[in-house]
């Protein structure tokens, strides 16, 4: 069985070794890029490390923070981030609490979100609020699922991370036919590339299942993809831009909600 404990001292030795590699190139972007990591993987690690808690208040962090980035990509306005945000960290709670209520709360947040453009009686961008808010509660509360998977989620993020920088770098190495128009960078080598190494990371944590296996390699991409769609039609490059060296969280995050979803689809 797969335990924080039995987690951190990968963790904390793939960041020891990040940091040396960072040292060595001497590139800011990296450095930058690392410091981040230093400071969040030993936070995220203790809260998880707490119990349901502890992963409860993660979630609700980051999904209330994701809501804001979200919410400036889609243009929704004040009342509809604090409902949508109210609505994701409900379901997070639910998860925590109350777990067999997660559908109930799920179905009060739609309800909730669809209200706010109904109360306010907007008939020029009142569908397009409503579509933005119920695909932000769909894509966002799926974080609730770190509530009962624990350790296997941390194991996840641990393998989605390794498999998007695998895939960046490799991609641009072998080349090869583009993945998707929606991120004419990506490419299917490094996809492969990808997928391969998160396997390897799983297998290397005992977290390899066939579950597991798939969100990684199927989940991850595809999260990645449906964040770029989002964004390039809001017509930005990050979801954010106080992150150091990597955007917003949403940037961050975006492939481990679509692997979440898939792992919950399959286990």
């Amino acid at each position: 069985m797969i335990t924080v404990a039995s987690l951190a001292p990968y963790l904390g030795g793939a960041l020891a070794l990040g940091g040396v590699a960072v040292a060595a190139s001497r590139r800011r972007e990296l450095i930058v890029r690392w410091c981040a990591w230093a400071v969040g993987v030993p936070l995220v690690t203790g809260a998880f490390w707490w119990g349901e808690p502890g992963t409860a208040a993660v979630a609700v962090v980051v999904g209330v923070i994701a809501v804001l980035e979200f919410g400036g990509l889609m243009l929704l306005g004040r009342a509809d981030r604090a409902v949508l945000a109210a609505a994701v960290a409900g379901v997070v709670l639910t998860a925590w609490l109350a777990p067999g209520e997660v559908l109930r709360a799920l179905a009060v947040g739609a309800l909730t979100v669809a209200a706010v453009p109904l109360v306010t009686g907007d008939a020029e961008h009142g569908l397009r609020r409503l579509g933005a808010g119920l695909l932000g509660l769909a894509w966002l509360s799926v974080l609730a699922a770190l509530v009962p998977l624990g350790a296997s989620a941390l194991a996840l993020f641990v393998a989605v991370s390794v498999a998007d920088i695998t895939a960046y770098f490799a991609g641009r190495r072998l080349g090869g036919p583009r993945l998707s128009p929606l991120s004419p960078a990506k490419r299917w080598s490094g996809t492969l590339a990808g997928a391969a190494a998160g396997l390897g990371v799983l297998a290397v944590l005992s977290a390899l299942s066939w579950p597991m296996a798939v969100a990684v390699a199927v989940g991850g991409p595809a999260g990645d993809l449906l964040e770029s769609m989002i964004k390039r039609g809001a017509q930005v490059k990050d979801a954010g831009h106080w992150l150091p060296g990597s955007g917003g969280l949403l940037d961050r995050i975006d492939s481990l909600l679509v692997a979440l979803a898939v792992l919950l689809v399959l286990s």
